[in-house]
């Protein structure tokens, strides 16, 4: 590791949120660039490197959604959406395409410090090899396996068809198999979130990862729902 400071590329078409963003995030030894579009995000992006992107989800000719698409094709800093828009639709949305946590506006500036923070260390420590090495495995639970080096999922019956998230929340249910994992826990042990919207994004995961086991011809039940604390993976005997 280097002591350079990290470098966070702001995008938002608002200059009051641009100044404020950027500002606080100078005072704190960060690197800041800014982009008041998508597509002037795309080429800086496209032209340096950045450790960590602050998005707005709301961008002319280019919503943030359809930026960060393209960024994860090549790219994968953190990402942190910045949105008017609160519902968990929204959040879950943002997540699914390749977000890294969502911070509703209008927000405060300690908030904001402290999901940047935690976004640069968790991508710190998986450059590190410290998050990567105990998960480049291969897990089997009743009749699904995961390989979690070629995110492959698969049963008897053929490949499950899985987002990028959806394979996550399933690899860390698998790996606790038989126990009772709390909402906190499974945002924690799925994608490594410290600080994030309401744990009911989790409820919206599983039911969709529930459909995508029923459509691959497995019981949906294998997860089950623990009331009043989460959710466990059922050990097939």
């Amino acid at each position: 590791m280097t002591d350079a400071p990290a470098k966070v590329l702001v995008v938002d078409d608002e200059p009051a949120i641009t100044e404020f963003v950027g500002y606080n995030l100078r005072k704190e030894g960060y690197e800041v660039s800014i982009a008041a579009d998508g597509a002037t995000a795309l080429e800086l992006i496209n032209t340096y490197h950045f450790d960590l992107v602050i998005m707005d989800v709301m961008l002319p000719s280019m919503d943030g959604y359809e930026v960060v698409r393209r960024i994860r094709a090549n790219y994968t800093m953190p990402v942190l959406f910045l949105s008017a828009r609160d519902t968990e639709l929204d959040k879950v949305v943002g997540l699914e395409i390749g977000g890294d946590d969502y911070l509703a506006k209008p927000f405060g500036v300690r908030e904001l410090i402290a999901r940047a923070k935690a976004l640069l260390r968790r991508a710190a420590n998986q450059d590190n090899g410290g998050l990567g090495d105990d998960f480049d495995e291969v897990i089997e639970v009743s009749g699904i396996k995961l390989d979690e080096s070629t995110h492959i999922a698969v049963s008897e019956k053929g490949p499950i068809e899985l987002t990028p998230r959806e394979f996550e929340l399933l690899g860390a249910l698998m790996r606790h198999a038989g126990k009772v994992l709390s909402r906190d826990q499974l945002l924690q042990d799925a994608w490594g979130w410290e600080y994030l919207v309401e744990t009911k994004t989790v409820d919206t995961h599983v039911k969709r990862l529930r459909d995508k086991l029923e459509a691959a011809k497995i019981d949906p039940g294998l997860i089950e729902t623990v009331r009043g604390y989460g959710y466990r993976f059922k050990v097939l005997t």
